[in-house]
């Protein structure tokens, strides 16, 4: 007898979770809430798409009929607004109600708020949905100046998809230089030369202060004084986890809805999934973690043994040219490790190789970062890497042929 399975949340989470179920056999009656008015859709090529790289239609993961075909109901357009767990249903904004007997909730996260005045003047947003896109390029039809506030991954590509739609940028972050995280302070370098040579402006070592303007946006001010001119600024410094509806339902949360190994809540008929969920203290914001959780997941509702874990993931930005990767421990590594560096500096290719005991503990790979996925499978699998350590920062098929 089918039972009914609601989601909570139409992104990359659900999408992957709905892949898994049909890929086996699964006893539910699914129905999918959506806020967006689109289906699932790949966010990330929202940047390219933001650059004109790919086309809206690049982004969509599957057509109408893929989820006819599976017997999936789609419900767009109307997010959910409260979950009641005595009645087990669920009531989206527009009054719709739907029954369920297991509930999941993916719906994501948003841009985190810097706490900053002037935040809810216009001009000033996030960079997370298609809406976002087609607004910021009106935006740049229009030849505005805009400010970019944050150097992670979502940052760089936000400005270098303005940059590339004509828009003058400045990109605002506190560190020396961008993704401070995956890279050392030589590929930093290399990436900071290699935006400026392109055209984008770079504010290191800067804080944010305040957003001047009275119903606009017309500038950033720094912690320093210095103003920035802006008709349009986008927030990309992190992402908080939409918890809300969960935290509202009486659900166990922190910073995310907390779970167990099996994505179950502290209600045993709610399970949570992706940038939303909180497990053992860790939230998530990179696709590969999220999709081993709802391989997990759909293999628990289809009544499979299976459990999350943690695991290493790596990293890669591979925009507009700019190819990097990085994995494992690349900051503050500790004792006992080793470090081979390459770098050819007319090329720009650069390769910084942590090793412990001779074994692969780290990686950072800029300009050709080919064999990163090869380095990370030897991380992951702990390989002596003794016989290879002379050629191991040229890759893979130098190291089979010696």
């Amino acid at each position: 007898m089918e039972r009914d399975l609601v989601i909570i949340g139409h992104g990359m989470a659900s999408q992957r979770l709905l892949e898994s179920l049909v890929a086996g056999r699964h006893p539910w009656r699914i129905t999918v809430i959506g806020a967006e008015p689109e289906r699932a859709y790949n966010r990330i090529l929202l940047s390219p798409l933001l650059a004109g790289e790919v086309t809206p239609e690049q982004l969509s993961f599957a057509g109408p009929d893929w989820y006819q075909r599976h017997g999936i109901r789609l419900h767009t357009g109307d997010g959910a607004r409260t979950i009641d767990r005595e009645q087990c249903c669920v009531v989206t904004e527009q009054g719709a109600r739907f029954d369920y007997d297991r509930l999941v909730i993916a719906t994501g996260s948003r841009p985190s708020s810097l706490g900053l005045e002037g935040e809810n003047l216009q001009g000033v947003m996030g960079f997370r949905s298609l809406a976002d896109v087609h607004w910021l390029t009106e935006q740049a039809a229009e030849g505005r100046r805009a400010v970019v506030i944050g150097g992670g991954f979502l940052g760089l590509e936000a400005a270098e998809g303005l940059r590339k739609q004509g828009m003058a940028v400045t990109l605002v972050h506190r560190g020396a230089y961008p993704l401070t995280r995956q890279l050392d302070a030589t590929a930093g370098g290399l990436l900071v030369e290699t935006l400026r040579e392109r055209g984008l402006k770079l504010a290191l070592n800067s804080q944010p202060a305040r957003l001047v303007g009275s119903s606009r946006v017309e500038a950033l001010e720094l912690a320093d004084g210095t103003e920035l001119p802006a008709e349009l600024v986008v927030i990309a410094a992190g992402i908080t986890p939409n918890r809300e509806i969960a935290a509202d339902a009486g659900l166990d949360c922190g910073q995310g809805i907390r779970v167990d190994e099996c994505l179950t809540t502290s209600d045993p008929r709610v399970h949570a999934l992706g940038e939303c969920c909180e497990f053992a203290g860790q939230t998530y914001g990179l696709v590969e973690p999220v999709n081993r959780q709802a391989d997990v997941l759909a293999q628990h509702l289809s009544g499979l043994t299976a459990g999350y874990r943690d695991e290493p993931v790596a990293t890669r930005l591979k925009i507009s040219g700019i190819d990097v990767f990085s994995c494992g421990e690349t900051d503050n590594p500790g004792d006992g490790t080793e470090s081979i560096v390459y770098h050819d500096r007319r090329a720009g290719e650069y390769r910084h190789l942590l090793l412990r005991d001779n074994r692969l503990v780290g990686a950072i790979l800029y300009g050709d970062a080919s064999a990163g996925p090869w380095l990370f499978e030897h991380l992951q699998q702990g390989t002596d890497l003794s016989d290879w350590r002379p050629r191991l920062a040229f890759g893979e098929a130098h190291c089979e042929a010696a």
